[in-house]
């Protein structure tokens, strides 16, 4: 979200991945060694996320997140290089957050798609998210619709 000009008061990072090897203990074993936390959270068959692994130390949280539709693969290939912290690494445009928080459907999520529509080029990042809406699940399709009512 900061990345996006939207201040939050959480300092975590979110990844997305698709590789379900992230969901395994073997792919984390070097940082469990050291002394991270890492929680592996495995979705069952009805979940919309094959799962995620909440990583802590003593400064820093992440969460992996790991999808399973075929739609985030293209969020993954239109990531644009970013620099986070003095590192460089590949950061979802503003609308295919937006997208992502649409699928999430949460509550603060909702606020978060708020925020980045005032924050953003709203007709853009209008035209980019209705141009991925039918693959997304009508929850996340009742959101969007609910977002955009006049007030």
């Amino acid at each position: 979200m900061a990345v996006h000009g939207v201040a939050r008061s959480t300092q975590d990072l979110d990844v997305l991945a698709l590789d379900p090897g992230c969901l395994t203990a073997a792919m984390w074993r070097t940082l469990t060694a050291s002394g991270v936390t890492v929680d592996i959270r495995r979705g069952d068959e009805t979940d919309p996320l094959s799962g995620a692994v909440h990583i802590a130390t003593a400064t820093a949280l992440v969460d992996v997140i790991v999808g399973r539709a075929a739609w985030q693969a293209g969020i993954l290939q239109r990531a644009a290089p970013r620099s986070i912290d003095g590192t460089v690494v590949p950061v979802a445009s503003n609308g295919d957050l937006v997208v992502l928080k649409l699928y999430a459907g949460g509550p603060q999520d909702a606020w978060d798609i708020e925020q980045l529509l005032t924050a953003g080029d709203r007709p853009a990042l209008t035209r980019h998210v209705e141009s991925l809406l039918p693959e997304l699940p009508e929850h996340a399709q009742r959101l969007w619709a609910r977002l955009l009512r006049p007030r």
